[in-house]
Protein backbone atom coordinates (compact mmCIF):
# COMPACT_ATOMS: atom_id res chain seq x y z
CA UNK A 1 0.00 0.00 0.00
CA UNK A 2 2.92 2.52 0.90
CA UNK A 3 4.62 1.30 -2.74
CA UNK A 4 1.57 2.52 -4.49
CA UNK A 5 0.89 5.93 -2.47
CA UNK A 6 4.55 6.60 -3.33
CA UNK A 7 4.46 5.78 -6.88
CA UNK A 8 1.31 8.22 -7.17
CA UNK A 9 2.89 10.92 -5.16
CA UNK A 10 6.34 10.86 -7.79
CA UNK A 11 4.28 10.87 -11.25
CA UNK A 12 2.39 13.74 -9.76
CA UNK A 13 6.00 15.64 -9.23
CA UNK A 14 7.31 14.93 -12.38
CA UNK A 15 4.09 16.10 -14.03
CA UNK A 16 4.56 19.41 -12.59
CA UNK A 17 8.05 19.80 -13.15
CA UNK A 18 7.43 19.10 -16.74
CA UNK A 19 4.76 21.61 -16.97
CA UNK A 20 6.83 24.17 -15.47
CA UNK A 21 9.69 23.73 -17.71
CA UNK A 22 7.44 25.05 -20.08
CA UNK A 23 5.78 27.98 -17.83
CA UNK A 24 9.88 28.99 -17.55
CA UNK A 25 10.07 30.90 -20.93
CA UNK A 26 9.05 34.51 -21.22
CA UNK A 27 5.87 35.89 -22.75
CA UNK A 28 6.61 38.35 -25.76
CA UNK A 29 4.32 40.64 -26.94
CA UNK A 30 4.46 40.73 -30.68
CA UNK A 31 1.90 42.67 -32.90
CA UNK A 32 -0.92 40.42 -34.15
CA UNK A 33 0.69 39.98 -37.85
CA UNK A 34 1.10 37.13 -40.11
CA UNK A 35 4.98 37.67 -40.76
CA UNK A 36 7.93 39.24 -39.10
CA UNK A 37 10.87 40.71 -40.61
CA UNK A 38 13.72 40.51 -40.50
CA UNK A 39 16.25 43.81 -40.11
CA UNK A 40 18.32 44.08 -43.20
CA UNK A 41 16.17 41.78 -45.24
CA UNK A 42 19.24 39.33 -46.88
CA UNK A 43 19.68 37.14 -43.48
CA UNK A 44 19.87 33.39 -43.59
CA UNK A 45 17.14 31.35 -42.26
CA UNK A 46 17.92 28.62 -39.79
CA UNK A 47 15.49 26.35 -38.65
CA UNK A 48 15.33 25.39 -34.63
CA UNK A 49 15.22 21.60 -33.81
CA UNK A 50 11.73 21.16 -31.98
CA UNK A 51 11.49 18.00 -30.05
CA UNK A 52 8.63 15.17 -31.30
CA UNK A 53 5.77 15.00 -30.01
CA UNK A 54 4.59 13.26 -27.33
CA UNK A 55 3.26 9.93 -28.53
CA UNK A 56 1.41 6.50 -26.76
CA UNK A 57 -1.60 6.45 -24.40
CA UNK A 58 0.26 7.22 -21.35
CA UNK A 59 2.92 9.50 -20.48
CA UNK A 60 4.96 7.90 -18.26
CA UNK A 61 5.44 3.56 -18.09
CA UNK A 62 7.32 1.58 -15.82
CA UNK A 63 11.49 1.74 -15.18
CA UNK A 64 13.01 -1.46 -16.50
CA UNK A 65 14.82 -3.36 -13.58
CA UNK A 66 17.52 -5.79 -13.82
CA UNK A 67 16.81 -9.16 -14.27
CA UNK A 68 17.24 -11.55 -11.43
CA UNK A 69 20.48 -12.96 -10.91
CA UNK A 70 20.48 -16.86 -11.00
CA UNK A 71 21.85 -18.63 -7.97
CA UNK A 72 22.14 -15.88 -5.63
CA UNK A 73 19.85 -15.96 -2.29
CA UNK A 74 21.10 -12.40 -0.96
CA UNK A 75 19.27 -9.33 -2.29
CA UNK A 76 21.45 -6.15 -2.41
CA UNK A 77 20.13 -2.89 -0.23
CA UNK A 78 19.23 -0.67 -2.99
CA UNK A 79 20.38 3.10 -2.72
CA UNK A 80 18.01 5.44 -3.85
CA UNK A 81 19.39 8.91 -5.00
CA UNK A 82 18.22 11.67 -3.05
CA UNK A 83 18.14 13.81 -5.91
CA UNK A 84 18.06 17.05 -4.21
CA UNK A 85 15.31 15.70 -1.85
CA UNK A 86 14.89 14.84 1.69
CA UNK A 87 15.55 10.96 2.75
CA UNK A 88 12.39 9.46 4.71
CA UNK A 89 12.29 8.14 7.87
CA UNK A 90 11.38 4.85 7.06
CA UNK A 91 13.83 3.16 4.58
CA UNK A 92 10.80 1.38 2.70
CA UNK A 93 9.58 5.18 1.80
CA UNK A 94 12.71 6.07 -0.21
CA UNK A 95 13.41 9.99 -0.98
CA UNK A 96 10.49 12.20 -0.32
CA UNK A 97 9.61 14.70 -3.28
CA UNK A 98 12.57 17.70 -3.60
CA UNK A 99 9.65 20.35 -3.64
CA UNK A 100 9.49 20.41 0.06
CA UNK A 101 13.02 20.23 1.28
CA UNK A 102 13.54 23.41 -1.95
CA UNK A 103 10.46 25.15 0.04
CA UNK A 104 12.67 24.56 3.64
CA UNK A 105 15.59 25.76 2.40
CA UNK A 106 14.13 28.99 0.58
CA UNK A 107 12.95 28.96 3.74
CA UNK A 108 16.34 28.71 5.74
CA UNK A 109 17.96 31.56 3.24
CA UNK A 110 15.00 34.28 3.41
CA UNK A 111 15.07 33.87 7.20
CA UNK A 112 18.54 36.08 7.64
CA UNK A 113 16.43 39.05 5.35
CA UNK A 114 13.64 38.64 7.47
CA UNK A 115 15.32 38.82 10.70
CA UNK A 116 17.15 41.94 9.58
CA UNK A 117 13.92 43.49 8.54
CA UNK A 118 12.32 42.21 11.97
CA UNK A 119 14.77 44.38 13.44
CA UNK A 120 14.49 47.47 11.63
CA UNK A 121 11.01 47.61 12.95
CA UNK A 122 12.10 46.90 16.86
CA UNK A 123 12.78 50.83 16.98
CA UNK A 124 9.51 51.82 15.68
CA UNK A 125 7.54 49.75 17.48
CA UNK A 126 9.28 51.28 20.51
CA UNK A 127 8.68 54.87 19.65
CA UNK A 128 4.86 53.84 18.99
CA UNK A 129 4.51 52.49 22.25
CA UNK A 130 6.32 55.61 23.89
CA UNK A 131 3.80 57.65 21.70
CA UNK A 132 0.52 55.85 22.73
CA UNK A 133 1.74 55.87 26.73
CA UNK A 134 2.01 59.43 26.31
CA UNK A 135 -0.86 59.74 24.63
CA UNK A 136 -2.65 57.28 27.05
CA UNK A 137 -0.98 60.03 29.54
CA UNK A 138 -2.09 63.33 28.18
CA UNK A 139 -5.88 61.69 28.20
CA UNK A 140 -5.53 60.65 31.90
CA UNK A 141 -4.13 64.46 32.70
CA UNK A 142 -7.14 65.84 30.45
CA UNK A 143 -10.12 63.80 31.90
CA UNK A 144 -8.51 64.69 35.78
CA UNK A 145 -8.75 68.25 34.83
CA UNK A 146 -12.22 68.07 33.40
CA UNK A 147 -13.44 66.66 36.57
CA UNK A 148 -11.97 69.36 38.49
CA UNK A 149 -13.61 71.91 36.05
CA UNK A 150 -17.32 69.65 36.40
CA UNK A 151 -16.42 70.51 39.90
CA UNK A 152 -15.89 73.72 40.19
CA UNK A 153 -19.04 74.00 37.59
CA UNK A 154 -21.43 72.06 39.76
CA UNK A 155 -19.59 74.81 42.31
CA UNK A 156 -20.75 77.72 40.56
CA UNK A 157 -23.84 76.26 39.71
CA UNK A 158 -25.05 75.59 43.73
CA UNK A 159 -23.53 79.35 44.38
CA UNK A 160 -26.53 80.40 41.98
CA UNK A 161 -28.98 78.51 42.86
CA UNK A 162 -28.84 79.91 46.65
CA UNK A 163 -28.41 83.15 45.89
CA UNK A 164 -31.55 83.65 43.23
CA UNK A 165 -32.52 80.09 42.40
CA UNK A 166 -35.40 80.36 44.80
CA UNK A 167 -36.42 84.18 43.82
CA UNK A 168 -35.81 83.45 39.73
CA UNK A 169 -35.42 80.21 38.68
CA UNK A 170 -34.31 80.93 35.00
CA UNK A 171 -36.12 77.55 33.28
CA UNK A 172 -39.78 79.21 34.39
CA UNK A 173 -38.68 83.02 34.15
CA UNK A 174 -36.42 82.85 31.57
CA UNK A 175 -38.81 82.65 28.35
CA UNK A 176 -40.86 85.76 29.95
CA UNK A 177 -37.63 88.00 30.20
CA UNK A 178 -36.32 86.87 26.49
CA UNK A 179 -39.76 88.18 25.44
CA UNK A 180 -39.94 91.03 27.10
CA UNK A 181 -36.25 92.28 26.45
CA UNK A 182 -37.66 91.65 22.61
CA UNK A 183 -40.42 94.03 22.84
CA UNK A 184 -38.08 96.69 24.01
CA UNK A 185 -35.46 96.14 21.18
CA UNK A 186 -38.73 96.37 19.22
CA UNK A 187 -39.46 99.28 20.56
CA UNK A 188 -36.34 101.51 20.28
CA UNK A 189 -36.19 99.88 16.60
CA UNK A 190 -38.87 101.83 16.01
CA UNK A 191 -37.89 104.84 17.87
CA UNK A 192 -34.74 104.76 15.93
CA UNK A 193 -36.44 104.41 12.40
CA UNK A 194 -38.66 107.50 14.12
CA UNK A 195 -35.28 109.41 14.30
CA UNK A 196 -33.88 108.69 10.79
CA UNK A 197 -37.28 110.21 9.29
CA UNK A 198 -37.19 113.15 11.60
CA UNK A 199 -33.26 113.80 10.75
CA UNK A 200 -34.14 113.90 7.21
CA UNK A 201 -35.17 117.41 6.93
CA UNK A 202 -34.45 120.57 9.22
CA UNK A 203 -34.92 120.15 13.04
CA UNK A 204 -38.21 121.63 13.63
CA UNK A 205 -38.60 124.37 16.62
CA UNK A 206 -41.29 125.09 18.98
CA UNK A 207 -40.24 129.05 19.82
CA UNK A 208 -42.26 131.69 18.85
CA UNK A 209 -41.66 133.24 15.32
CA UNK A 210 -42.15 137.34 16.59
CA UNK A 211 -42.28 139.15 13.10
CA UNK A 212 -43.24 138.41 9.46
CA UNK A 213 -41.67 140.90 7.02
CA UNK A 214 -39.56 141.58 4.08
CA UNK A 215 -36.25 140.81 5.86
CA UNK A 216 -34.18 141.11 8.14
CA UNK A 217 -33.24 145.16 7.91
CA UNK A 218 -36.92 145.87 7.55
CA UNK A 219 -37.08 143.88 10.87
CA UNK A 220 -34.46 145.63 12.43
CA UNK A 221 -36.23 149.19 11.07
CA UNK A 222 -39.22 147.90 12.71
CA UNK A 223 -37.99 147.46 16.03
CA UNK A 224 -36.88 143.98 15.89
CA UNK A 225 -33.42 144.27 17.66
CA UNK A 226 -32.86 140.92 19.18
CA UNK A 227 -31.13 138.21 17.32
CA UNK A 228 -32.94 135.17 17.04
CA UNK A 229 -34.87 133.58 13.94
CA UNK A 230 -37.32 135.07 12.48
CA UNK A 231 -39.90 135.02 9.22
CA UNK A 232 -38.96 137.14 6.01
CA UNK A 233 -40.91 136.97 2.67
CA UNK A 234 -38.47 139.15 0.54
CA UNK A 235 -40.68 138.55 -3.06
CA UNK A 236 -44.24 138.63 -3.00
CA UNK A 237 -44.12 136.49 -5.37
CA UNK A 238 -42.21 133.87 -3.70
CA UNK A 239 -43.26 132.08 -0.22
CA UNK A 240 -41.92 133.17 3.37
CA UNK A 241 -39.37 131.01 4.87
CA UNK A 242 -37.01 131.26 8.38
CA UNK A 243 -34.41 132.37 9.07
CA UNK A 244 -31.30 133.86 11.47
CA UNK A 245 -31.31 137.32 11.93
CA UNK A 246 -28.03 139.13 13.61
CA UNK A 247 -28.93 142.26 14.68
CA UNK A 248 -26.45 143.28 16.86
CA UNK A 249 -22.85 143.12 14.54
CA UNK A 250 -22.58 146.11 12.70
CA UNK A 251 -25.82 147.66 13.60
CA UNK A 252 -27.69 144.83 12.97
CA UNK A 253 -30.24 144.12 9.83
CA UNK A 254 -27.68 140.61 8.66
CA UNK A 255 -29.29 137.49 7.15
CA UNK A 256 -27.59 134.53 7.86
CA UNK A 257 -26.56 132.60 5.05
CA UNK A 258 -23.95 129.93 6.03
CA UNK A 259 -22.88 129.14 9.88
CA UNK A 260 -20.39 126.75 11.27
CA UNK A 261 -19.68 126.43 14.63
CA UNK A 262 -19.61 122.64 16.27
CA UNK A 263 -19.33 120.25 13.22
CA UNK A 264 -22.89 118.90 13.60
CA UNK A 265 -24.00 118.89 10.11
CA UNK A 266 -22.45 117.36 6.86
CA UNK A 267 -21.57 120.21 4.21
CA UNK A 268 -20.70 117.53 1.65
CA UNK A 269 -24.07 117.55 -0.22
CA UNK A 270 -25.37 117.16 -3.19
CA UNK A 271 -26.88 119.94 -5.58
CA UNK A 272 -30.20 119.81 -4.89
CA UNK A 273 -29.32 120.10 -1.08
CA UNK A 274 -27.15 123.52 -1.59
CA UNK A 275 -30.03 124.79 -4.21
CA UNK A 276 -32.94 124.22 -1.54
CA UNK A 277 -31.05 124.58 1.77
CA UNK A 278 -30.12 122.40 4.87
CA UNK A 279 -29.06 122.47 8.33
CA UNK A 280 -30.23 124.01 11.66
CA UNK A 281 -31.48 127.98 11.99
CA UNK A 282 -31.86 128.16 15.44
CA UNK A 283 -31.96 126.53 18.98
CA UNK A 284 -34.54 127.62 21.51
CA UNK A 285 -32.67 129.59 24.65
CA UNK A 286 -34.20 129.42 27.96
CA UNK A 287 -35.72 132.62 27.12
CA UNK A 288 -38.19 130.16 25.16
CA UNK A 289 -37.25 132.23 21.83
CA UNK A 290 -34.89 130.32 19.31
CA UNK A 291 -31.58 132.87 20.03
CA UNK A 292 -29.20 130.07 19.02
CA UNK A 293 -28.06 130.08 15.60
CA UNK A 294 -27.61 126.29 14.02
CA UNK A 295 -25.06 125.17 11.72
CA UNK A 296 -26.95 125.57 8.22
CA UNK A 297 -26.65 126.66 4.29
CA UNK A 298 -29.86 129.05 3.44
CA UNK A 299 -29.71 127.73 -0.08
CA UNK A 300 -28.39 129.00 -3.08
CA UNK A 301 -31.78 129.82 -4.83
CA UNK A 302 -32.69 132.27 -1.66
CA UNK A 303 -29.48 133.50 -1.74
CA UNK A 304 -29.14 134.50 -5.13
CA UNK A 305 -33.01 136.16 -4.87
CA UNK A 306 -31.83 138.30 -2.26
CA UNK A 307 -28.64 139.47 -3.37
CA UNK A 308 -30.46 140.44 -6.32
CA UNK A 309 -33.24 142.51 -4.81
CA UNK A 310 -30.29 145.34 -4.39
CA UNK A 311 -27.17 146.03 -4.07
CA UNK A 312 -25.67 143.57 -1.19
CA UNK A 313 -22.70 143.18 0.98
CA UNK A 314 -21.62 140.19 2.79
CA UNK A 315 -19.76 139.62 6.41
CA UNK A 316 -17.70 136.50 6.84
CA UNK A 317 -16.67 136.28 10.51
CA UNK A 318 -14.02 133.42 11.37
CA UNK A 319 -12.61 132.00 15.06
CA UNK A 320 -9.88 130.15 15.69
CA UNK A 321 -9.90 127.49 18.45
CA UNK A 322 -8.06 129.90 20.86
CA UNK A 323 -10.88 132.34 20.49
CA UNK A 324 -9.57 134.93 18.24
CA UNK A 325 -11.17 136.13 15.81
CA UNK A 326 -10.92 138.11 12.46
CA UNK A 327 -13.60 139.13 9.14
CA UNK A 328 -13.50 139.80 5.97
CA UNK A 329 -16.08 142.38 4.71
CA UNK A 330 -17.38 142.89 0.89
CA UNK A 331 -19.43 145.15 -0.32
CA UNK A 332 -20.65 143.78 -3.17
CA UNK A 333 -21.45 140.79 -3.26
CA UNK A 334 -24.06 138.56 -6.12
CA UNK A 335 -25.16 135.66 -6.53
CA UNK A 336 -27.18 134.80 -10.01
CA UNK A 337 -29.65 132.55 -10.70
CA UNK A 338 -29.38 128.66 -11.32
CA UNK A 339 -28.91 129.09 -15.13
CA UNK A 340 -25.72 130.37 -14.54
CA UNK A 341 -24.65 127.51 -12.00
CA UNK A 342 -25.14 130.51 -9.36
CA UNK A 343 -21.58 132.88 -11.07
CA UNK A 344 -20.16 134.42 -8.13
CA UNK A 345 -19.66 138.17 -7.58
CA UNK A 346 -17.60 140.16 -4.78
CA UNK A 347 -16.08 143.24 -4.62
CA UNK A 348 -14.56 145.99 -2.12
CA UNK A 349 -13.18 144.62 0.52
CA UNK A 350 -11.99 145.42 4.20
CA UNK A 351 -11.03 143.56 7.09
CA UNK A 352 -8.48 141.54 8.58
CA UNK A 353 -8.66 138.08 7.47
CA UNK A 354 -6.86 138.63 3.84
CA UNK A 355 -8.98 138.90 0.41
CA UNK A 356 -8.76 135.63 -0.27
CA UNK A 357 -11.94 135.37 -2.52
CA UNK A 358 -10.48 137.91 -4.85
CA UNK A 359 -6.75 137.58 -4.64
CA UNK A 360 -6.77 134.44 -3.92
CA UNK A 361 -3.91 132.54 -1.74
CA UNK A 362 -0.69 135.09 -0.49
CA UNK A 363 1.18 132.06 0.22
CA UNK A 364 1.34 131.54 -3.80
CA UNK A 365 2.50 133.34 -6.88
CA UNK A 366 1.77 133.81 -10.32
CA UNK A 367 -0.58 131.55 -12.11
CA UNK A 368 -0.79 129.04 -9.00
CA UNK A 369 -2.16 132.05 -6.99
CA UNK A 370 -4.63 132.70 -9.48
CA UNK A 371 -6.30 129.25 -9.35
CA UNK A 372 -7.43 129.80 -5.92
CA UNK A 373 -9.24 133.09 -6.93
CA UNK A 374 -12.65 132.61 -6.15
CA UNK A 375 -14.40 135.51 -7.76
CA UNK A 376 -16.18 135.20 -11.26
CA UNK A 377 -16.30 131.53 -10.41
CA UNK A 378 -19.40 129.33 -10.67
CA UNK A 379 -20.80 127.23 -7.56
CA UNK A 380 -19.75 122.99 -7.62
CA UNK A 381 -20.68 120.57 -5.36
CA UNK A 382 -19.53 116.65 -5.83
CA UNK A 383 -22.38 116.06 -8.02
CA UNK A 384 -22.29 118.98 -10.24
CA UNK A 385 -18.61 119.82 -11.61
CA UNK A 386 -18.41 123.56 -12.33
CA UNK A 387 -15.11 124.65 -11.52
CA UNK A 388 -11.31 124.87 -13.16
CA UNK A 389 -9.87 121.79 -12.93
CA UNK A 390 -9.56 119.70 -15.78
CA UNK A 391 -13.48 120.25 -16.96
CA UNK A 392 -15.30 117.53 -17.41
CA UNK A 393 -12.80 115.15 -15.60
CA UNK A 394 -14.26 112.89 -13.01
CA UNK A 395 -11.18 111.97 -11.28
CA UNK A 396 -10.32 115.91 -10.93
CA UNK A 397 -13.24 117.33 -8.85
CA UNK A 398 -12.35 119.89 -6.13
CA UNK A 399 -15.64 119.75 -4.07
CA UNK A 400 -15.07 116.07 -4.15
CA UNK A 401 -11.23 116.18 -2.53
CA UNK A 402 -12.27 119.57 -0.50
CA UNK A 403 -15.14 118.25 1.25
CA UNK A 404 -18.37 120.74 0.43
CA UNK A 405 -20.00 122.83 -2.09
CA UNK A 406 -18.26 126.25 -2.78
CA UNK A 407 -17.56 128.76 -5.90
CA UNK A 408 -14.18 126.27 -6.01
CA UNK A 409 -11.64 127.32 -9.14
CA UNK A 410 -8.31 125.13 -8.87
CA UNK A 411 -9.52 124.71 -5.94
CA UNK A 412 -9.57 127.11 -3.43
CA UNK A 413 -8.09 129.94 -0.63
CA UNK A 414 -11.34 129.62 1.17
CA UNK A 415 -12.91 126.41 2.10
CA UNK A 416 -15.75 127.82 4.41
CA UNK A 417 -18.22 124.82 3.64
CA UNK A 418 -15.08 122.76 3.79
CA UNK A 419 -15.03 118.72 6.57
CA UNK A 420 -14.88 120.05 10.13
CA UNK A 421 -12.01 118.82 12.49
CA UNK A 422 -11.94 119.34 16.34
CA UNK A 423 -8.75 121.01 17.15
CA UNK A 424 -7.76 122.81 14.45
CA UNK A 425 -4.20 121.68 13.19
CA UNK A 426 -4.95 117.95 10.80
CA UNK A 427 -2.51 116.52 8.43
CA UNK A 428 -2.84 115.06 4.85
CA UNK A 429 -2.59 111.78 6.82
CA UNK A 430 -6.39 112.95 8.12
CA UNK A 431 -7.87 114.05 5.65
CA UNK A 432 -10.26 111.71 3.16
CA UNK A 433 -8.25 112.57 -0.06
CA UNK A 434 -5.11 113.90 1.42
CA UNK A 435 -6.08 117.63 0.36
CA UNK A 436 -6.64 120.82 2.81
CA UNK A 437 -10.11 119.93 2.68
CA UNK A 438 -10.98 121.09 6.49
CA UNK A 439 -12.78 124.75 6.88
CA UNK A 440 -9.93 126.82 6.26
CA UNK A 441 -9.25 130.76 5.09
CA UNK A 442 -5.71 130.46 3.70
CA UNK A 443 -4.68 134.36 4.20
CA UNK A 444 -5.39 133.53 7.77
CA UNK A 445 -4.42 130.28 9.14
CA UNK A 446 -3.17 128.31 6.01
CA UNK A 447 -4.61 125.00 4.43
CA UNK A 448 -3.88 122.92 7.68
CA UNK A 449 -5.46 124.18 10.53
CA UNK A 450 -9.43 124.40 10.19
CA UNK A 451 -11.34 127.41 11.95
CA UNK A 452 -13.52 126.51 15.21
CA UNK A 453 -16.34 128.51 13.69
CA UNK A 454 -17.50 131.02 10.70
CA UNK A 455 -20.26 132.46 8.98
CA UNK A 456 -21.54 134.74 6.34
CA UNK A 457 -24.26 137.28 6.71
CA UNK A 458 -25.79 139.90 4.06
CA UNK A 459 -27.90 142.62 4.53
CA UNK A 460 -28.64 145.28 1.63
CA UNK A 461 -25.96 148.05 1.00
CA UNK A 462 -26.01 151.47 1.53
CA UNK A 463 -23.05 153.79 -0.18
CA UNK A 464 -24.20 156.74 2.68
CA UNK A 465 -23.12 153.98 5.98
Amino acid sequence: MRTLLLLCLCAYVAWAQDDLEFDDYETVNVKARGHRPVTSGTGHYTPRYVHPPVQGASRYRGRPTPPPVRGSHTQEKEVMPDAGGCTHAAETMGVLCPTGCELQTMLLKQERNVRMVAEACLPHVDELSRSTNNIFNYVNSMSHSLRERQKIVYGLFGLVFHHCGHRLPFQHSGPGVLEKIRLKIQKLEKAIQGQREACKEPCKTKCPVPVVSGESKDIYRRGGQDSQMYLIQPDSFFPSYKVFCDQTSQNGGWVLIQNRMDGSIDFGRRWDDYRRGFGNIAFESDKGFCEIPGEYWLGNDRISQLTKLGPTEVLIEMEDWSGDKVYAQYRQFTVQSESTSYLLAVDGYSGNAGNGLMEGALQLFGENRTMTIHNGMMFSTYDRDNDNWIPGDPSKQCSKEDGGGWWYNRCHSANPNGRYYMGGAYTSNMAKHGTDDGVVWLNWKGGWYSLKAISMKIRPFFASR
